[in-house]
């Protein structure tokens, strides 16, 4: 029986709750929400069982999530689906579910991800997503971190890493396997259909009770980051950031209530990602919409005939799944007729012209060219299709910057691709461009109820990128001390990335703070373009990180290209082919990074020193200008520590390895390797 009427008195006064802070780094505590006076900063605050109550009273016999098992299509209404979810809840405190404790979920989207997560948070503990990608020592820092009680893993490859660990997880009560057969019987770990068998007969009151008394203000789900240094923080959201921050959404986006036509969504990305979740899980729900899971598979070359079959309405990529397409389409279209081609060449032309006028045009106007119209019906309603992409109308991109390349491919195929930006810590999304507000390269504009500023701004306008809305976490588990740098005394959020507005109010990220290189004479120098810039120059070198935050001159590590260990991907080394015809070019014979390093190889020191004379000539100034480098003796690695898991440089980790190196450059200020410009008198 489906209890539709456990839910809080609408009048709750959690916003002006007397005593409470804005922020909060204990896991049972409640904050004071970022309420508005007017708007939808002024909605009433719901929790995550009052919203999906909602959902259920106003579209409960529709499809809310469906799958392929095999040929065959299943799905569940929005009854079923609650109905799961509070089985999932009973059986998650049969088990022993503490409150304020986790249920970690480690597998790819499914409905049983959904029910887990759902559940945990209906039985007043914490939906922990764990990236599937995770090592045992990873999944055991999550687990640990957030008193994980049960653990829902999704098949036999993923619960291994948890057996490997268990002994470690005082807090451990069960394991949960939702997909294939168990492949042994231990104490303690259940099959899903044995674990919703749990709860199915349990008494509905003691689960009533403690829905009853969760508040909007109070947390319901930990998110991971996956930093680049130290280990990843628990970013804290309360109910009302998930279901206030759903509604803005929505409503900024336009989405469709069911009752008039359903929005449909394809679940691909990884859920332990908020993006993921708000799209998927939240946002949907909002909205009455459904929810399609697509093949484990699918980032491997399935997504697309998955798009084909379920046809979204919405859909959500990051840019590498972007790219891929672009890939795909133009190797497709080299293949094509000297005919085709031309006329793919004639309506990407037309449509890239017609957009970017729209585009630039302040109120979309205008008539829309005839030429248009035509390559419409030849050539975009076909690539749609081709995609699958023929229903949506809001294509989006996010999670990581995207290049105008990419961009002006799709919107010359009449996709225009709206870029969101926010963060863990923003419950996903802060801005997202819309088709009234769309420029390439902007990130759009604020989701209705919340503000940005710019911290600290420059002389150009650009500044440290802040939040503030309903929309910002409760903070960091058990981490005081980060809390309080990513959260001002007067509440405001600070994402550590540097951007500036338009004259329009349109957003663009210009870069991030932790990389900006502020040096003794007081320039800021962000060091990501000269590192570039020395790439280019010098195709030798596979990694250059640049020094000088507080110093007097910069300075530069480098590494040279060299063979990967096959098993380890650790660096060899041997010389890839490439930089062993590179050094033949330059007048070298070396095979090896140790014939190199340290400056033993006059031709190929020579040769970077031209590089870098050539990047100097450049600078804007003559604190941009590199006076000193060295060659290092091993290339920068994932397993080195050097690189993070998306391969990003960890700079502190590097200045830490490499610190004698370094102090070596500033002993002697009087012999700059650079002759040509000699560092500024002391």
């Amino acid at each position: 029986m489906i209890q539709l009427n456990a839910k809080r008195p609408n009048s709750l006064p959690v916003a002006a709750a007397e005593g409470l802070g804005l922020c909060t780094s204990q896991g049972d505590a409640e904050v004071t929400l970022r309420m508005g006076d007017s708007g939808l900063a002024a909605e009433t605050p719901l929790t995550v069982n009052q919203m999906f109550v909602s959902a259920v009273e106003r579209f409960g016999d529709y499809t809310a999530l469906s799958w392929k098992e095999g040929e065959q299509q299943k799905s569940l209404s929005y009854r079923e689906y609650y109905k799961s979810c509070r089985t999932a809840a009973k059986s998650f405190l049969k088990l022993g579910l503490q409150r304020y404790h986790g249920v970690g979920i480690l597998g790819f989207n499914s409905a049983e991800w959904f029910i887990s997560d759902i559940g945990a948070i209906l039985a007043g503990g914490f939906a922990v997503g764990i990236y599937t990608t995770n090592s045992p020592e990873a999944c055991q820092y999550v687990a640990d971190n957030s008193k994980a009680n049960i653990i829902v893993v999704e098949n036999h490859k993923q619960l291994q890493k948890i057996l490997q660990v268990e002994d470690k997880l005082p807090h451990l009560k069960a394991i949960v396997q939702y997909k294939d057969e168990l492949k042994e019987k231990r104490p303690n770990l259940y099959s899903w259909a044995e674990f919703m068998e749990l709860g199915r007969d349990e008494a509905d009151a003691p689960l009533d009770a403690i829905v009853s008394s969760q508040k909007p203000n109070q947390c319901c789900t930990l998110i991971y980051t996956s930093g680049t240094t130290g280990q990843p923080k628990g970013v804290m959201l309360s109910h009302d950031n998930i279901t206030w921050t759903a509604l803005s959404t929505g409503r900024h986006v336009s989405l469709t209530d069911a009752t008039r036509a359903q929005e449909v969504v394809v679940s691909y990305l990884p859920l332990s990602h908020i993006a993921a979740q708000m799209v998927d899980i939240w946002v949907t729900m909002r909205v009455g919409g459904a929810t399609h899971f697509a093949q484990p598979d699918a980032l491997k070359g399935s997504l697309v005939t998955t798009l084909k079959e379920v046809r979204p309405t919405a859909f959500m990529g990051v840019p590498r799944v972007w790219e891929k397409m672009q890939e795909k389409m133009k190797s497709v279209g080299a293949k094509s007729s000297t005919v085709r081609r031309k006329l793919a060449a004639w309506a990407k032309d037309v449509g890239l012209q017609t957009n970017l006028t729209k585009m630039n045009q302040s109120e979309a106007a205008g008539r829309t060219p005839f030429s248009y119209k035509i390559a419409k019906q030849l050539v975009f309603k076909k690539v749609r299709k081709a995609l699958g992409l023929d229903r949506c109308s809001r294509c989006y991109t996010g999670a990581a910057p995207i290049t105008n390349d990419t961009l002006e491919f799709f919107l010359s195929l009449d996709i225009p691709l709206y870029e969101l930006y926010g963060m863990s810590e923003s419950t996903g999304p802060h801005t997202i461009s819309v088709a009234e507000a769309f420029k390439i390269a902007s990130c759009g504009k604020e989701i209705p109820g919340c503000k940005t500023k710019l911290h600290n701004q420059d002389s150009e306008g650009i500044g440290e990128i802040c939040f503030w809305g309903r929309h910002v976490f409760m903070g960091y588990l058990n981490m005081p001390d980060k809390t309080e740098e990513a959260l001002d005394a007067e509440g405001w959020l600070h994402s550590g990335d540097l951007g500036k507005h338009d004259d329009n109010g349109f957003l663009y990220i210009t870069g991030r703070i932790k990389e900006l290189i502020i040096t003794a004479g007081g320039e800021n120098i962000p060091p990501v373009p000269i590192e570039d810039a020395v790439k280019k120059a010098v195709p030798l070198i596979s990694n250059a990180m640049l020094i000088g935050d507080k110093r007097k001159f910069l300075s530069m590590l480098l590494t040279i290209k060299c063979q990967l260990n096959v098993e380890s991907g650790d660096p060899e080394d041997e010389l890839t082919p490439e930089a062993v015809e590179l050094c033949r070019k330059l007048g070298s014979n070396a095979t090896r990074v140790s014939e190199i390093a340290g400056g033993q190889d006059k031709a190929i020191h020579a040769a970077i020193q031209e590089g870098i004379n050539t990047v100097n000539k450049g600078a804007s100034s003559n604190a941009q200008r590199i006076q000193k480098w060295i060659i290092l003796d091993r290339d920068f690695s994932l397993n080195g520590g050097e690189l993070g898991p998306t391969m990003k440089l960890k700079r502190p980790v590097v200045l830490k390895m490499y610190k004698e190196q370094i102090e070596n450059f500033y002993k002697e200020l009087a012999t700059p390797t650079s002759p040509d410009f000699p560092l500024p008198a002391k």
